[in-house]
């Protein structure tokens, strides 16, 4: 009885162990917020007017949300503070819109850092994006240190004397490396160098030597985030962003929190050594979708999730910018998250818009070839401005062309095209080529196409035969041509088949979003160890996933190619 008594002490005292030892890896977790390019704006004078919105009619070209930049800032610090099991909250970059000429923006974002530090015991760590400062600015990268100098710079570990970067730790597991990215002589591009790379590689092995896990925080995208983004956008990535991505991953970084390029989006990818890295690059907290992450890191997991800011303090956004409408803050109330996203639509239809402009594009009346690219661009702009359905509309254009537009929600062509905008900049793009969306795009794109050549020839190489017909009552030549032809032979040429199917798989990665990992939502393996040493076997895996994008691209090429043939 005595022997049994005393199992039975010995394995009640062991599930106690047990206990405390799960409560405390389960303490040991480390839980966080990341908001980035917070692009912070004192915009107090007048509203200017860029389009004929009676709401949105100051929506800018950078679809940013200037005016209500300090509200929304407000409420994503309560949303933080309310969320008692977050401990920090990190900041990869962009905190000043203006930030480079104007250090007082900094010193209002600093304010409002500080306080929340101060109200909830919660740290912030920050580190600078392009807009922040730089050489030859009224913000040097000295001021933006000064004066974020509460915000990690007074609890590093280490510094880096020439830049920004700095180390910290964060809880009883990990330290951050915040890399300073930037090139304080360029206005976006990257400013990575050996040297840099060398630090981090440096922190990352002390990290492991202290039993730290090490995570990395800069503003530029370690990662494609876009198809082809280092031909595309390539001032969003880092150099060598692969073999740069290999040698942090061999050095234990799993995790790494960017932003930058406005988009949310998870990328990874597995260095020939088998070690995974993943790059989470967080979309602007002041614009749509006003979005940040949570994060949770344990030893067997990474959690993550994407919350929004829904809602604002319109009483203290009028005070701030006496110029808001009733009706402006009405609508915001009645959906702030909505109103956002009206916003940047907007936005970008006035950013495409104005590019699609003579002016803009550097092209004088006396140039040679403005006649052909006013053609082309005035045909543009008219389709995407016409309703997509109904009279007078590209469905029933594209049906004298002999092209199918497909039904679809969408009221213009400049709805679709900026609604597949907005949904890059939220994450989880799910319209794959089978999309009515895609299909509505291509076929608009080949209606473009088919509109606005015969309309160059007539501009251009038949101005004389069109005029002298005209005037005894005939429609231009060319014009009367094509649809005889569209109607005979079928809706699109050989050539505009290409033109579109090169287009398709640019189309398909930005608006599919096909890879292994979730960009909002989702649970990834921890930092569970330095990776395997199987290492021919990860080359060949990487190798295989590239062959894989490629046939990708080529087939797409070749199925919208083989179109034109039946």
């Amino acid at each position: 009885m005595k022997k049994n008594l005393s199992v039975f002490l010995v394995l009640l005292m062991l599930l106690s162990c047990l206990a405390v030892g799960a409560s405390a890896r389960e303490r040991d977790a480390l839980r966080f917020a990341v908001a980035s390019d917070l692009h912070y704006d004192h915009t107090d004078g007048e509203f200017e007017r860029n389009n004929d919105d009676e709401i949105f009619f100051y929506a800018n070209r950078r679809a940013a949300m200037e005016n209500e930049s300090g509200t929304i800032i407000d409420a994503f610090l309560e949303q933080c503070a309310a969320d008692e099991s977050l401990q920090y909250v990190l900041i990869p970059g962009d905190l000043a819109d203006n930030g480079k000429t104007c250090p007082e923006d900094h010193r209002v974002v600093a304010e409002k850092l500080i306080a929340f530090e101060k109200n909830t015991g919660k740290d912030v760590f920050v580190i600078n994006g392009n807009h922040d400062a730089g050489n030859n600015c009224k913000t040097s990268l000295d001021d933006f240190k000064k004066i974020y100098a509460r915000l990690g710079y007074d609890k590093a570990l280490e510094k880096r004397e020439d830049d920004c970067s700095y180390t910290a730790d964060l809880g009883e597991n990990y330290r951050l490396i915040a890399l300073d990215s930037i090139d304080p002589d360029a206005s976006t591009a990257d400013g990575m160098s050996a040297a840099k790379i060398l630090w981090v590689k440096k922190q990352a092995e002390k990290a492991y030597v202290d039993g730290r896990y090490p995570l990395l925080m800069m503003h530029h995208n370690l990662l494609d985030h876009l198809p082809l983004q280092r031909l595309v956008s390539h001032d969003f990535i880092v150099r060598f962003h692969y073999s740069t991505a290999a040698l942090f991953a061999d050095q234990g970084i799993k995790l790494v929190l960017s932003g930058h390029e406005h988009c949310s989006d998870a990328a990874s990818y597995i260095s020939p050594a088998g070690n995974v890295i993943y790059d989470f690059a967080t979309t602007s907290l002041t614009m749509y979708p006003l979005q940040y992450r949570v994060m949770t890191l344990s030893e067997g997991e990474i959690s993550y999730e994407a919350r929004t800011v829904d809602a604002i303090d319109t009483a203290a956004l009028k005070k701030r910018q006496p110029l808001f409408t009733e009706a402006q803050l009405a609508a915001m109330e009645n959906g702030m998250n909505d109103y956002a996203l009206t916003f940047l639509k907007k936005g970008v239809e006035y950013r495409l818009a104005l590019s699609l402009t003579m002016e803009k594009m550097g092209i004088e009346p006396t140039d040679l070839f403005y006649d052909l690219v006013k053609t082309a661009v005035d045909g543009l702009t008219d389709i995407l401005n016409m309703p997509l359905y109904g009279e007078k509309s590209v469905c029933a254009l594209a049906e004298e062309y002999n092209i199918e537009i497909p039904y679809s929600d969408y009221a213009t062509g400049w709805d679709l095209v900026t609604s597949l905008v907005a949904m890059h900049y939220a994450g989880e793009e799910a319209f794959d080529l089978n999309s009515p969306e895609i299909t509505v795009l291509l076929r608009t794109a080949a209606l473009i196409l088919r509109t606005d050549l015969p309309g160059i020839n007539d501009n251009v190489f038949m101005k004389c035969a069109t005029g002298l017909l005209e005037k005894n009552g005939y429609a231009p030549v060319s014009e009367s041509i094509t649809k005889l032809c569209c109607k005979v032979f079928g809706g699109i040429k050989p050539g505009e088949y290409f033109l579109v199917s090169v287009l398709a798989p640019f189309l398909y990665e930005f608006a599919f979003d096909n890879d292994a990992v979730n960009d909002n939502h989702g649970t990834l393996a921890g930092y569970t160890g330095r990776g395997t040493v199987d290492h021919m076997a990860n080359i060949f895996q990487n190798m295989k996933d590239k062959c894989k994008t490629l046939l990708l691209y080529l087939r797409l090429i070749f199925e919208e190619s083989l179109k034109m043939f039946r």
